[in-house]
């Protein structure tokens, strides 16, 4: 990261300070990241420095979640098309943005300091226009493609390497208590403006097309569309599915020396 942010120096002499004090200032990802979203989620009521030290305290104490920071990025830039360089996405993608945030919030939320978790989740959605609750639970490789318009509910879950386009609301019925969100497998894909509702399963490397609302369990490795989503893959009606990509391990050896160094 810190050589392309020289090189975009280059190119344009005008982002030099915002660059500086954004990744080259820092010697590590953790610090740069605890102070672009302290920067990014700061008001008059919630101080930078203040932030800053939450993130960062965080991002020290919990190496899962810093190996998490490494997945989402690396997943940003090899499934985006949109996605130009590291950097590009460390500063500027507000879905990577928001699930670091909600990372953060999330531990929070196990430590049973549970109000400073919901402001973290309120300032995210204020800002990023992404509301996830802090009790849902999100795997490695996440790509929230635009995020506008994402709701993700207490329970939800979510697995490694899925990929969330805008407008996806992962929500309750209304109907029920408890645990009362969906439950996405690995590999997953769910297109734009989609509705999953209800404490239902979707399968490992399912996708489910644009605006389709889905209210039942869908089988891994089929296809979904439509209000009510119907199937349109599978055993029954062979469809063929295009490999999810996933990091792999040439992609993930390099892990720890992410953790200590901003790249």
């Amino acid at each position: 990261m810190k050589e392309e942010a020289k090189s975009d120096i280059d190119q344009e002499p005008i982002l030099s300070t915002y660059y500086y004090t954004s990744i080259l200032a820092h010697e590590s990802l953790p610090r740069a990241l605890a102070n672009h979203l302290s920067m990014k989620l700061s008001n008059a009521s919630l101080p930078s420095g203040t932030l800053y030290d939450l993130f960062l305290g965080v991002l020290t104490d919990d190496e899962e979640i810093l190996k998490c920071v490494v997945y989402d990025i690396m997943a940003v830039r090899e499934r985006d098309p949109a996605c130009i360089s590291y950097v590009h996405c460390f500063l500027n993608f507000k879905g990577f943005l928001a699930c670091q945030a909600h990372r953060m919030a999330h531990k929070l939320w196990s430590q049973n300091r549970k109000i400073l978790a919901l402001l973290i989740q309120n300032r995210v959605s204020e800002v990023f226009a992404v509301d996830i609750h802090p009790g849902a639970k999100i795997g490695r490789g996440i790509l929230f493609d635009h995020a506008t318009g994402v709701v993700i509910g207490e329970t939800a879950v979510i697995g490694d390497n899925v990929s969330i386009l805008h407008n996806v609301t992962l929500g309750g019925t209304g109907k029920i208590c408890g645990d009362r969100h969906p439950k996405i497998g690995d590999g997953v894909l769910i297109g734009a403006g989609t509705c999953v509702l209800g404490n239902v399963k979707i399968g490992d490397g399912a996708k489910i097309g644009a605006g389709s609302v889905v209210l039942k369990d869908i089988p891994a490795r089929t296809t979904a569309v439509g209000n009510p989503a119907r199937l349109i893959g599978g055993k029954e009606n062979p469809y063929r599915l295009d490999k999810i990509p996933s990091l792999t391990m040439d992609h993930t050896s390099h892990i720890s020396e992410w953790s200590n160094y901003v790249i």
